[in-house]
């Protein structure tokens, strides 16, 4: 599905990334950990387009990636959530969803002025589509909230639920349980088990690692912007390099 061919990435000639090589299965949920600053995020962005790489190559279903903007990526068929909240406070919470269908709209401002009756079918379906979302995240009920009152918790199922309503095929998560209690987190694990068993293709990137071994098919590490190992969790577990880099020094600072 995703294949990235020694991808680095410097800021002011300091390497973020450096030569990263991996590949994302199709069907699969791929976890991406790495310690703090290890450049997962900066991937992340090198994916989806905010950023560009330095050097290096993103093939997206054998399409060459790394240089386009991020409109044409999304159009693609690849969504993302962000590490830091990025939903419209005042918009409601069905509003929020609906901005994850916006490929989808049409763009012809003389159609949306006219009104045509297929428009508005079109803009029914959507609708309609938004709402089922909400429903699969237990949201349906807040549909008509302004986001901003929601609890942390809902604000990030909103970002799940948008980022998953456009029916990609490629759903890039960025620490997605980040800030959740443990009950929270064994609902979203639920979710995201539910979208990989719809054949969902995910890229997760998380710090939690119960989570990260109980759920990744495959698990990608990185350390200072290169990647170390690659492999199934219980690979990774026992990787000394692993254990060097990211584990090991979470026991050291627990």
């Amino acid at each position: 599905m995703l294949r990235l061919e020694n991808v680095s990435k410097n800021f002011g000639g300091l390497p973020a990334l450096s030569e990263v090589t991996f590949t994302v299965p199709k069907g699969q949920l791929t976890a991406l950990i790495g310690p703090n600053g290890a450049g997962k995020s900066t991937l992340i962005n090198c994916m989806t387009g905010v950023i560009e790489p330095s050097s290096g190559q993103i093939f997206f279903q054998q399409q060459q990636i790394a240089s386009l903007p991020a409109y044409k990526i999304s159009r693609l068929g690849i969504s993302r959530t962000f590490q830091n909240l990025k939903i419209f406070p005042r918009l409601t919470v069905l509003e929020n969803i609906l901005t994850g269908l916006t490929s989808e709209g049409g763009d012809s401002m003389l159609m949306a002025m006219l009104r045509l009756p297929y428009l508005r079918h079109r803009e029914r379906s959507l609708k309609l589509r938004a709402l089922e979302a909400l429903d699969r995240f237990g949201l349906a009920d807040k549909a008509n909230w302004p986001a901003e009152v929601l609890a942390y918790g809902d604000k990030k199922r909103v970002e799940l639920a948008r980022a998953t309503v456009g029916k990609p095929q490629l759903i890039l998560l960025d620490e997605p349980v980040a800030g959740l209690n443990a009950e929270e987190t064994a609902t979203v694990a639920e979710q995201l088990r539910l979208l990989r068993s719809a054949g969902h293709t995910m890229l997760l990137v998380e710090h939690d690692m119960d989570l990260v071994m109980e759920i990744a098919d495959q698990v990608v590490v990185l350390d200072s912007g290169k990647c170390i190992a690659t492999g199934t969790p219980d690979e990774v577990r026992c990787n000394p390099l692993v254990l060097e880099a990211y584990l090991g020094r979470m026991g050291a600072t627990a």
